[in-house]
């Protein structure tokens, strides 16, 4: 289409909406659907309609170096109306966010991950079963008082609460592909294993979900694993665990027997007095030995070998924090809603935005044949925003196009297979020439 015709076309009132790029894998049916369980399903007539605000919330996430007013004359949601402006102000805009609310992005986000983590998960099992991680993380929130009140903060040495409040975050991750399956948020002083209750459940039958050891739990354990529905678990093992050894199958790969505590046995009475699992130990050059627990417990089916190589795709969900983090949100200090309500309202947009952009790179990678991890994000998510920063430009019939455009660029972004890390895991501090903002502490009067 050339400039001036699309020019034109704008001038006309003949704008396609950005977003309709992601009406095959968005179907507008589960925004309607979403917006009719929670009872949030706009009425009346209005500029930005309650289905256009779910778009407004998802374009947040996704256009996290514009404002909120830019994401919506950049996704082209506001309704012309005859004699009046294509516009929309900014009191609108918050009304129509406080109108949405939270419910229907979370039913929104439930629904879509329930037709995409599935099928995503399937196309890359491992032995017959569907790899899934689960990890928790934190998000900066602004610093208001509603924010204080309902995250907290994290205390330090010098001050009874830090910079910022915290919200807590546990993610359900399709390991191989990086799309989410299942999240939960809430105060910064709630556990991860409190806040991953409500994952569990979603998890599949022929499964094998990978948690991090501070998940480790013997009643966790016993829950994850069950034989007949094939539901496996696996996890680096705790210091000062002790086990029975029963069986050995192998150098550093035996069966052993758990044991719980007698005040956990007491507070858990169902669980049973025994549990058997399989302990694999093994040492890379360069790192401390480690063991792996796990319930696989067949090692013809289920080699030590691979079994180790396996776990360390549990980092995958690390690295899908990092996507969201420094990439997504532009390592920005915080997210931009003041209140609770609205940080859960831009928590389930951002999840649903970051789903979009994995299977938009998980469906070229299929088509090149190579696993979604080796699709760049950063590059992907830029090409996103391009697509709907110049929206504007293209006519409704050019939109097929302009997705067919998106796959093809995505194409070029074929990153090298990752080399094997070398050297432990070690936290790098960032030095500041700054002094840090702390209280003083008085010091007393010499008598």
């Amino acid at each position: 289409m050339e400039l001036g015709t699309a020019l034109l076309a704008v001038g006309a009132g003949e704008r396609a909406a950005s977003f309709d790029i992601f009406n095959d894998t968005l179907d507008p049916a589960w925004i309607a659907q979403a917006l009719e369980a929670t009872g949030t399903a706009t009425i009346r007539r209005r500029k930005l309609p309650a289905e256009r605000a779910v778009w407004l919330v998802i374009g947040m996430g996704l256009l996290r170096d514009r404002s909120i007013e830019e994401v919506v004359r950049h996704l082209n949601l506001v309704l012309p109306a005859r004699g009046e402006r294509q516009t929309v102000t900014k009191a609108a805009i918050a009304q129509a966010r406080t109108r949405l609310g939270s419910p229907p992005l979370a039913a929104l986000f439930a629904l879509t991950a329930a037709a995409w983590a599935p099928p995503s998960a399937d196309a890359y099992r491992w032995r017959g079963l569907v790899v899934y991680g689960v990890d928790g993380t934190t998000l900066r929130v602004p610093d208001t008082a509603e924010n204080d009140g309902t995250f907290g903060r994290v205390p330090t040495r010098w001050e009874s609460t830090g910079g910022y409040p915290l919200v807590r975050l546990v993610a359900l991750m399709v390991l191989r592909s990086h799309v989410l399956a299942g999240l939960a948020f809430g105060p910064y002083a709630t556990s991860e294993l409190t806040l991953a209750e409500p994952l569990w459940t979603q998890l599949p039958d022929a499964s094998l979900t990978l948690i991090d050891r501070e998940f480790a739990t013997y009643e966790l354990f016993d829950r994850l694993a069950d034989a007949a529905r094939a539901r496996h678990w696996l996890t680096r093992v705790k210091k000062r665990l002790r086990w029975d050894v029963v069986q050995r199958l192998g150098p550093g790969d035996a069966l052993v027997e758990l044991r719980p505590s007698a005040s956990h046995r007491r507070a858990h009475r169902a669980l049973p007095e025994v549990l058997r699992v399989r302990a694999v130990r093994y040492h890379r050059r360069g790192f401390r030995p480690q063991t792996l627990l796990t319930s696989l417990l067949d090692p013809a089916t289920y080699p030590a070998t691979e079994i180790v190589a396996l776990y360390h795709e549990r980092w995958e969900i690390e690295l899908g924090f990092d996507e969201v983090k420094t990439h997504t949100l532009e390592r920005e200090e915080a997210l931009r809603s003041k209140t609770p309500a609205r940080i859960a309202q831009e928590l389930w947009g951002l999840a649903i935005g970051y789903n979009l952009v994995r299977l938009a790179m998980a469906r070229v990678a299929g088509r090149l044949g190579v696993p979604p991890p080796r699709i760049s994000f950063r590059h992907a998510l830029q090409l996103v925003r391009l697509c709907w920063l110049t929206g504007w430009l293209a006519s409704p019939g050019a939109v097929p196009r302009r997705l067919e455009t998106l796959d093809e660029e995505l194409a070029l972004l074929v990153l090298p297979e990752r080399r094997s890390r070398q050297y432990p895991r070690a936290v790098k501090i960032k030095m500041s020439n700054y002094p840090r903002k702390r209280p003083r502490r008085r010091r007393p009067r010499a008598k």
